[in-house]
C-alpha cells in the first residue's frame, strides 16, 4: 500500500481577523493622587554621577532639600497650551489595568492584556489642584534610611483616558470591568494601593455628567494649577510646620553675606520676613 507523502495533504487555516476599536473613560479620584516624577537634580546624577563625596564645606554650601522646587518638579507638566498643566504617563493606567487582571477572580496573564489594550497618546491630563506635601520616606538601601520627600498632591482629582483594544478577544465591556478593578486594587502615583502601605491613586469610573466630574475638570484646570504651583499652599498641618520650620532653620543657618546664600535659602528667609510684616507668601 502506497503511504501518502507530506505534499497529498492539505490543511486549511482558520484565521479570525482582528479589529480595534476606542472606547473613553471619565475617572473620578477616591483617594489623593501623588504625583511621582524622577526629579531632575536625581535624573542630572543619574546621567552624570558627581565624582567623590562632598567634603563639609561642599556641603554646608548645598542644601540636601528644597520643598518648594521639589513639590514643583514632582508633577509632569504640559510645556504649550492644554486643558491641564498637570499630566500623568499613559503607562500608569495600562500597567493598573495588567496587574488588576492578576488578581481577578478569573485571572488574565498580565502580558496578554497588555498586548491586547493600548492608552491612546502619551500623556494623561489630572485636572484638580496640588498642594506640597512632605513625607517621610524609607530609602532603597539596606539600612532603609528615612528622608524626606516632597511631592505634589491632588484631591480630588480627575481624568479621562482613551482605550485602544483589540476585539474579538476584549470588548468595551471587559475593558471596563479591568478598568474599574484597577480602581479599587491598583490605583496610579506615588504611594499608591498597589504598593501595599499607600491606599492613594484609586479612581472609579463615572459619566461624563457626573457633578462631582464636572466641579473637579471646571475648578482645576490650567489656570488654576499654574497659580497654585507658583504659591504652593501645603496639604495639611504637618507639612506646613515642617516646612516653616525648614524656612526659619535655613534662613538661620545663612544670615552670610548675599552672595553666599543659596537660592532656596534666600528666598525661605524672604518668605518668612512677608510673613512677619503680615504679607503673603511669595
Amino acid at each position: 500500500m502506497a503511504k501518502s507523502s507530506a505534499k497529498d495533504k492539505s490543511t486549511e487555516l482558520d484565521i479570525v481577523e482582528l479589529i480595534q476599536e476606542e472606547v473613553t473613560f471619565c475617572l473620578l479620584g477616591n483617594t489623593p493622587f501623588y504625583c511621582n516624577r524622577v526629579a531632575e537634580k536625581a535624573k542630572r546624577e543619574l546621567l552624570l554621577p558627581r565624582g567623590g563625596r562632598l567634603t563639609a564645606a561642599q556641603k554646608a554650601q548645598n542644601l540636601k532639600h528644597d520643598p518648594e522646587a521639589e513639590f514643583r518638579s514632582s508633577p509632569y507638566l504640559r510645556r504649550d497650551n492644554g486643558p491641564t498643566r498637570i499630566m500623568m504617563k499613559a503607562t500608569a493606567i495600562k500597567g493598573a489595568i495588567g496587574q488588576s487582571a492578576i488578581d481577578m477572580p478569573t485571572a488574565v496573564a498580565k502580558a496578554q492584556i497588555d498586548r491586547l489594550t493600548y492608552v491612546v497618546n502619551e500623556y494623561i491630563d489630572i485636572w484638580g489642584i496640588p498642594l506640597l506635601n512632605m513625607e517621610v520616606v524609607r530609602m532603597a538601601d539596606q539600612a532603609r534610611t528615612p528622608d524626606i520627600r516632597t511631592r505634589a498632591r491632588i484631591f480630588p482629582w480627575a481624568t479621562r483616558v482613551t482605550i485602544r483594544y483589540t476585539l474579538p478577544m476584549l470588548s468595551d465591556q471587559k475593558v471596563g470591568t479591568l478598568l474599574s478593578a484597577s480602581g479599587m486594587i491598583c490605583g496610579i502615583g506615588d504611594f499608591r494601593q498597589q504598593k501595599g502601605k499607600g491606599s492613594n491613586g484609586l479612581y472609579q469610573i463615572v459619566p461624563e455628567n457626573d457633578p462631582r466630574f464636572l466641579r473637579v475638570i471646571a475648578e482645576g484646570g490650567m489656570s488654576a494649577q499654574d497659580a497654585a504651583l507658583a504659591d504652593p499652599v501645603c496639604s495639611d498641618p504637618e507639612t506646613e510646620d515642617l516646612l516653616v520650620w525648614y524656612q526659619e532653620e535655613v534662613a538661620r543657618r545663612y544670615r552670610t553675606p548675599a552672595a553666599a546664600v543659596p537660592p532656596a535659602a534666600a528666598r525661605a528667609a524672604s518668605n518668612r520676613r512677608g510673613r512677619g510684616n503680615g504679607e503673603a507668601l511669595a
